[in-house]
């Protein structure tokens, strides 16, 4: 069992006091307002979890105001410690059986047209969550049926049947994050492996055409523009549709260090690249997540579809 991590929220208040200074581009302001209210009401009201919270993401202000949430199912313990993510890293809970229906309620309230839903990695489960997944999936659909319904999973590492099951599922979008450059996978990503993410988004691609696959790519780690072309270059012979690129944001000074803000010049410059390579659509820019106003990425995706069919 990884020991669990300890967040330094006196840190994260004064985000300046470790790393590189950050640059008025990254800047955010502090969440408020009655939308950011109410959905924090809801989340806890429901007892559910976020990786908006969890991951101390830059733009829970703006995605809650708009009542746009990424729902964290499984828990919020992790099996792994990605030296890159705020999540707490132990032994996780077990499985909450109520949770899809919870979770599915908390769309309906809040009138939702596109749900995320992510996890936590769950190594000590026979398929990993992705039946799980499935569950939650198939709630949203009965109380939801109009919406959009995006998944960001694990890689389901050495467990079979992880795509088969999500691609059975048929969400609208699968997401799963190849989060940097093969590189860096061995201090970044330790519990993970480059060819098996690829290959999981190959594998729902294959089974399931028809479902857009998604992946994401931090930067300012230090990987060279060459490295990240051969990032693009692999994703798109796992036939991936679209890209998101962020800037890497250290949360606390134990996790793995920032060596550099990347441009907004620069994340124009990768999009560019991106495109040339054949992305269906490219989210790049240093506030770029993975769930960042990731519904109307997807209506311009599928819109840019129907006009080309």
């Amino acid at each position: 069992m990884h020991e669990k991590l300890v967040r330094h929220p006196e840190k994260q208040k004064n985000p300046d006091s470790f790393g590189p200074p950050k640059p008025d581009w990254i800047r955010v302001r502090a969440p408020s307002g009655y939308g950011y209210a109410k959905t924090l009401d809801l989340v806890k009201g429901l007892k559910l979890n976020t990786v908006c919270q969890e991951a101390a993401c830059p733009n829970i202000g703006e995605c809650w105001q708009r009542k746009h949430a990424a729902f964290m199912i499984m828990g919020d313990i992790c099996t792994r410690a990605c030296a890159f993510c705020n999540v707490a890293t132990g032994k996780p809970k077990h499985l909450d059986a109520q949770e899809p229906s919870r979770l599915a309620e908390a769309a309906a309230h809040m009138g939702l047209k596109y749900v995320i839903v992510t996890s936590v990695d769950r190594d000590d489960l026979p398929d990993g969550g992705a039946g799980h997944f499935a569950q939650v999936i198939q709630a949203l659909r009965e109380a939801v049926p109009d919406c959009v319904i995006e998944v960001l999973t694990p890689d389901f590492k050495n467990k079979d049947g992880g795509a088969q099951t999500l691609a059975a599922a048929r969400p609208d979008v699968f997401n799963h994050n190849i989060e940097t450059v093969p590189r860096f996978y061995p201090a970044i990503r330790p519990g993970a492996r480059y060819f098996t993410s690829l290959r999981l988004l190959q594998q729902v691609k294959e089974i399931d055409p028809r479902i857009f696959t998604k992946s994401g790519l931090m930067v300012g780690f230090g990987e060279t523009k060459e490295e990240i072309g051969q990032v693009m270059d692999d994703l798109r012979a796992a036939q991936v549709d679209f890209l998101t690129i962020g800037q890497y944001l250290q949360p606390t000074p134990k996790h793995a260090p920032l060596e550099r803000y990347v441009t907004p010049a620069e994340f124009d410059a990768l999009a560019h690249m991106a495109k040339s390579k054949g992305f269906l659509l490219v989210s790049s820019s240093p506030l770029t997540r993975s769930s960042y106003h990731a519904d109307e990425d997807f209506y311009e995706l599928r819109a840019s579809q129907l006009q080309g069919s």
